[in-house]
């Protein structure tokens, strides 16, 4: 195990490190020296079940690699499982340096149909999960001034998708999360970036493949592997990435992307004020020609991965 790696020394928890890409984060970080917390509770894609198996297959990885890891099969969906996460790094490594809010479920249906539990285990899961696991390790970050969180948003919440209502939500709140983070605790060496991966994992491999536009879609996107979201995930986490905060970035084949954050792109003013009706008449006109579409991830990030 690479003791100059760019993590040496360092702990990180991992959510969602049984698969895909987690898994990957996971042992791409301990291959650069950390020591690692494998936190999945091993449920289905929907969140139903349970078990330590993934978790344990991702720690046995990373120690036949010569790497250090634990597991921690406590939930990241209620506060005090996510302090026991946390509290987990502090019990086997005596510390906690990074945090990858990686977990996630998904229970897709169109928005009309879509019930109650559909949309709180989502947001459980994503959001809250993210919140919760990043506010336990708040405290250790700020009495220690330094830490680095990593959480994992997507296309579908920074651009849209189809029938994800719950998920998208999850996903650009995390966004906003990320970044609430990054400016409360810039003061204590605390960075908070997020990533938008592109893989198939089981996450993706629910989409739909029956028309031959599907099938394209689904077969560039099996190109997409999850190892490909792990070094950006690892050097986001490091110390070389000290400037780095507050930035929403995503990692496609051999692509990496910088994503804009909403900014006031046109305006529109009355000395007199505006009333519904002149908004009808002339505000509204002078904007539509600057709308943001109604686009998916498809329709904005159309080309070949490369």
């Amino acid at each position: 195990m690479a003791e100059e790696g760019m993590l040496a020394g360092k702990v990180a928890i991992v959510t969602g490190a049984g698969g895909g890409i987690g898994r990957e984060i996971a042992i791409a970080m301990a291959l650069e020296g950390a020591a690692i917390v494998v936190a999945d509770i091993g449920v289905s894609l929907t969140g139903e079940g349970g078990s330590g198996s993934p978790a344990e297959q991702t720690r046995q990885i990373i120690e036949q690699r010569g790497g250090r890891a634990v597991i921690c099969t406590e939930s990241v969906s209620e506060w005090d499982s996510a302090r026991r996460i946390v509290q987990t790094a502090i019990d086997a490594f005596g510390r906690i340096d990074v945090v990858v809010n990686n977990a996630g479920i998904l229970r897709d249906t169109i928005f009309h149909r879509m019930t109650e539990s559909d949309w709180t285990s989502v947001i459980n899961v994503h959001l809250n999960g993210s919140f919760f696991v990043s506010r336990a390790a708040a405290e250790h970050f700020r009495k220690q001034e330094s830490g680095a969180y990593v959480h994992m948003t997507s296309t579908s919440g920074l651009i849209g998708n189809f029938g994800q209502a719950n998920y998208s939500a999850a996903k650009l709140g995390i966004v906003a999360l990320s970044k609430s983070i990054a400016l409360d605790m810039a003061r204590y060496n605390v960075r908070s970036n997020c990533i938008a991966p592109f893989a198939w994992s089981r996450m993706t491999s629910s989409i739909p493949a029956e028309t031959p536009e599907q099938k394209m879609r689904v077969e560039r996107m099996m190109q997409m592997t999850p190892d490909k979201n792990a070094p950006l995930a690892v050097y986001l986490a490091s110390d070389a990435a000290a400037k780095v905060n507050g930035q929403v970035f995503a990692a496609r084949m051999n692509e990496l992307f910088l994503f804009s954050q909403p900014r006031p792109i046109r305006s529109v003013q009355r000395s007199e004020g505006w009333t519904p009706q002149t908004i009808a008449a002339h505000g509204m006109p002078a904007m539509m020609g600057s709308f943001v579409a109604l686009d998916r991830s498809s329709d904005v990030i159309g080309w070949e991965p490369i």
